[in-house]
């Protein structure tokens, strides 16, 4: 019987795709087309076993719930929004580190009175009450926006579904409200919007998932251990320092208070040792060294992948499939 092959489900077209081309690309993972830009199918170089299928990026979310494909890439907010039990169904594995969006809650300027959920809620209310009917909150996160609300205590309104640009709906008098997402808050500004101060819903990126309902065999979870080792090991070695210093016979109090305090790790490198070191921790971690006494020059140096002794990814994912 032939194994199984990883199907990982990637963007098919626009900005996303671009990105995750190139973040694929600067993990070694280059990504071939057969048969041209319009296939539909790819495979990874390098990596046997791994069959990418390009789909729209909501059809990715819904792929990862229902078990069609074995890890994906797509934002988090359509995975929250379409997928109903995402939390039980599909892991999120990494997040990637572009794609970002805030699923906010929005309203006109005007209201001045108007800066939270708790003074919204009260809206509604003044509102049903003048108007007869319920205010209107226009969005594409149909989902999001009811538990959101409902969270809030929030029950006296109604959602209009958006179809085309959510941000315009109120000056359009389609709606009184808005749930949408934003980079910077540029557009709603611009459409005389702002967000409440408690109406952030999601801050979303593009994430790897793992879907927990695909069928996952040995040779499946082999491939994925392949190829999210890649993954991981260029994250670690984007977000660290490898720090080659001389350190003391007796330096394990040292290293524990790197490790403390630092969240920095020894390294073994070819018989020498070395310091893993967050990139955003290294200012800290010199002042640690030389504050116990470490006055030897100390050499930062970037790597371009970093494996640890296992992939905490495919740990994780195993863990998850177990429980």
């Amino acid at each position: 019987m032939a194994a199984q092959a990883l199907i990982l489900a990637i963007p098919s077209k626009g900005r996303l795709q671009e990105q995750v081309t190139h973040y694929l690309a600067d993990a070694g993972l280059n990504l071939k087309q057969s048969t041209g830009a319009r296939d539909y199918r790819a495979t990874l170089e390098g990596q046997p076993g791994v069959d990418v299928k390009l789909m729209s990026s909501a059809e990715i979310a819904t792929a990862l719930g229902n078990g069609e494909v074995h890890l994906g890439i797509t934002g988090e907010d359509l995975i929250r929004e379409d997928v109903r039990d995402s939390n039980e169904s599909i892991l999120l594995l990494q997040p990637l580190g572009f794609g970002f969006a805030d699923v906010v809650v929005a309203v006109p300027r005007a209201w001045i009175d108007v800066a939270t959920m708790a003074d919204l809620d009260d809206v509604c209310t003044a509102f049903h009450a003048r108007h007869h009917r319920r205010l209107r909150v226009a969005t594409k996160y149909l989902q999001l926006t009811r538990s959101f609300f409902a969270a809030h205590g929030i029950a006296d309104y109604r959602i209009v579904e958006s179809l085309g640009a959510t941000e315009g709906a109120p000056a359009a008098g389609l709606a009184e409200a808005i749930v949408d997402i934003t980079t910077t808050g540029a557009t709603l500004s611009a459409n005389d919007l702002k967000i409440l101060e408690d109406g952030l819903i999601l801050k979303s990126q593009a994430q790897l998932a793992a879907s927990l309902k695909a069928p996952w065999s040995k040779s499946a979870l082999e491939a994925a251990d392949r190829l999210t080792a890649r993954i991981a090991a260029r994250e670690l070695a984007r977000s660290s320092y490898l720090l080659r210093v001389a350190l003391p016979r007796s330096a394990a109090k040292i290293v524990q208070s790197l490790k403390t305090d630092c969240g920095c790790s020894l390294l073994l490198q070819d018989g020498e040792q070395m310091i893993l070191c967050p990139r955003n921790r290294l200012s800290e971690a010199i002042g640690l060294l030389r504050a116990k006494g470490v006055h030897a020059s100390v050499a930062a140096e970037r790597a371009d992948y970093i494996f640890g002794d296992a992939n905490q990814l495919t740990n994780r994912l195993r863990q998850s499939l177990k429980s």
